[in-house]
């Protein structure tokens, strides 16, 4: 068989498996349960416990943060496994080995053997009138297994929503890492920033195990006051060593780059100077900050620091597709995956910083149970003119209606409906093109979904 067969076929059992995934309850579909997913790891020889683990929660932030961790720990000459969420274009993209997604025939592999303990698990569960494994839960199950067959030194992991009863809190997590918290997801998580940082402070669940490990550090990136007293209250109750930004560690410094930025942090063991950071934005310098410690926490043996080169290494091989990012020039196109109030605003900021549009085409698609107001309210601002689109899920709100939402803020003259996200791009292009500005720029928002769209669009897909 020739590689292109080999290939062919590899791409059609993953889309098999793919499809048995997605037949389980959706993303969106939550279990509030643990019991169901420690069920299986441990059917599968404790899979959960293989290596040790680094967990990452919060509202905004988590992927970039992840991946940040990732590539410090991997520069210090560690393998590491790391499960992010949700994926762009392929969902191997989600359970990451070396840097990069798992193989589709790894993945199908792996699904394959641990599809009986899948099956076993997902009847006990129906005899006792309780559905069956989710999505989610099944994709959790999936990346432990793929880590502990590679296998790892250490596992990354994106928390999925919330953090107590969240699939991947089956792990004991060695560093729980808190990006900042807002509002999102309310319906699961509860109407306040109490109630959801109370939530994702569930994943300090080894204080509460009788067993004699050690107690987990928790590493807290800048929060609201309300958001901060709620984690402190549960570092407080567990008995936590809590490493908290502005208290045992701050980012001092940062200035424009070609490509990125230059960041100084002060960390808990070390100051580390002039870190190259290739991405955009204050935010991801404070993300980067948290990385590091978090990395410090785990890495370092009583007060030896890192060595800032190895540390920089990692660093600058770090990437975060579909945030902030750069994929087209002539005219500029960057797409972000904002799709709250905290994301846009932070998006808005970004967009002022690091480029320097004099005329700005906002491309916007989001889904109907987001906070559209809130979106555009960060927005507008950015934007000379809105283009609408519908993205492509069952969740999606109507052009029409996104439009309508869009008028609210902007004069009627300055939003365009489009039929598709295709369309919306071709009209944002002939738009920066005849705009006569100096620096024309289209920014695509609203969805992670809307994103993974547009650069496939655009020819970015990888």
């Amino acid at each position: 068989m020739s590689a292109g067969e080999d290939a062919e076929q590899s791409d059609s059992q993953l889309v098999r498996v793919y499809a048995s995934l997605l037949a389980r309850a959706g993303e969106t579909q939550i279990e509030v349960r643990l019991d169901a997913t420690r069920r299986a790891c441990e059917l599968l020889g404790d899979i959960h416990q293989a290596a040790p683990v680094i967990t990452v929660t919060g509202t905004n932030g988590k992927t970039s943060t992840a991946r940040m961790i990732d590539a410090i720990v991997t520069a210090h000459d560690l393998r590491v496994g790391r499960f992010t969420s949700p994926h762009l274009h392929s969902v191997t993209e989600r359970i990451s080995v070396d840097g990069g997604p798992v193989p589709a025939e790894t993945f199908v592999r792996i699904h394959d053997e641990i599809a009986p303990v899948l099956d076993l698990v997902d009847a006990e569960l129906l005899a006792e009138g309780r559905g069956r494994l989710t999505f989610f839960e099944a994709l959790t199950i999936l990346a432990f297994a793929v880590f502990a067959d590679a296998p790892v030194d250490v596992v990354v992991t994106e928390v999925g929503m919330g953090g107590e009863w969240d699939s991947t809190n089956v792990a004991d997590a060695e560093v729980c890492v808190f990006t900042k918290i807002g509002l999102d997801h309310q319906a699961f998580l509860g109407d306040t920033l109490t109630e959801i940082a109370t939530t994702k402070a569930g994943i300090l669940n080894r204080s509460l195990d009788p067993s004699p490990a050690p107690n987990p550090v928790a590493v807290i990136g800048t929060q609201t006051d309300e958001a901060q007293e709620a984690l402190d209250a549960e570092v407080e109750r567990r008995q936590i060593l809590a490493l908290t930004e502005e208290r045992s560690f701050r980012l001092l410094d940062r200035t424009r780059a070609v490509d990125g930025q230059l960041i100084t942090v002060q960390g808990i063991r070390d100051v580390y100077t002039d870190i190259f950071l290739p991405l955009h934005g204050i935010h991801q310098a404070h993300n980067a900050a948290v990385a590091l410690v978090a990395a410090e926490a785990f890495l370092s043996d009583e007060d030896k620091p890192l060595v800032l080169d190895t540390v920089a290494e990692g660093l600058s091989h770090v990437t975060s597709p579909g945030r902030a990012e750069l994929v087209r020039t002539g005219p500029a196109v960057v797409v972000d995956g904002a799709h709250n109030p905290d994301a846009a605003h932070v998006l808005a900021e970004t967009i002022t910083e690091a480029f320097d549009f004099d005329y700005t085409v906002m491309v916007l698609a989001m889904f109907a149970d987001k906070d559209v107001l809130g979106v555009l309210e960060e927005l507008h601002r950015s934007a000379d003119v809105f283009v609408v689109s519908e993205a492509l899920d069952s969740r999606a709100l109507g052009a029409h209606e996104l439009a309508e939402a869009a008028r609210e803020w902007v004069d009627e003259d300055s939003v365009l409906e489009t039929p598709d996200l295709n369309a919306a791009l071709m009209k944002a292009i002939d738009l920066a093109n005849s705009s006569g500005a100096t620096s024309p720029g289209i920014v695509v928002t609203g969805s992670l979904h809307t994103v993974a769209e547009a650069r496939l669009l655009l020819g970015k897909e990888e």
